[in-house]
């Protein structure tokens, strides 16, 4: 006969052995486009891969496009790509600035402005090309993303995202608290009908 507290513990020995282990979910999310000068700043770029079991080549291009004024042409200077797994920074006035910030799986294709001036404001393009490698023929896809960067002397900060943050350490809080008070309970439970068998029998 199984007692009532040898249940629980091997229900969660089975869980263990039948649950796999979780791969990463990638997200799409917008990039920050408030910069502090004198500041690192990233510049966040994200191209999800649906099925990552699916080979492919990727093709990484960043531009840089000043301020424009209405009708004028755009004026596109290339300042960074990664091709051929590695990172190359293009000649400019970006140069010895920009480090890579991306992920291995080249999901996540985002640079960093180090030292960040008021001549960085403008408007950067993320180009992203992929190609993918399947036995009868190689399907490419692109991606292209904008980020309008602006630059401010000091940071200011956000009031929405500090009350959420409190708010988030709040509810933590309450929920571990209510996580014990169950546990206990459900403990001291067990006990009783674990000294009502042995009663009984």
């Amino acid at each position: 006969m199984v007692t009532p507290t040898r249940v629980p513990l091997q229900t969660l020995v089975l869980l263990c052995f039948v649950v796999h282990p979780s791969r990463p979910v990638c997200v799409d999310i917008p990039s920050e486009t408030d910069a502090v000068l004198g500041k690192s700043m990233k510049l966040t770029c994200i191209s999800c891969i649906k099925r990552d079991e699916i080979k492919s080549k990727t093709h990484v291009d960043w531009y840089y496009m000043p301020n424009k004024e209405k009708d004028a042409p755009p004026n596109k200077t290339h300042i960074y790509k990664y091709d051929v797994d590695s990172p190359v920074e293009s000649d400019g006035p970006f140069k010895g600035r920009l480090e890579w910030n991306g992920s291995q799986d080249l999901q996540d294709v985002s640079i960093r402005i180090i030292n960040v001036t008021y001549g960085d404001r403008g408007i950067y393009e993320c180009v992203v090309h992929r190609q993918f490698e399947f036995d009868s023929f190689k399907p490419s896809v692109s991606l292209t993303k904008e980020i309008k960067l602006t630059v401010k002397a000091k940071a200011t900060g956000d009031a929405a995202a500090l009350y959420s943050e409190i708010m988030m350490y709040v509810l933590l809080v309450c929920l571990t608290f209510w996580l014990l008070v169950e546990m206990v309970y459900c403990y001291r439970k067990i006990s009783k009908s674990d000294e009502q068998a042995l009663d009984t029998a």
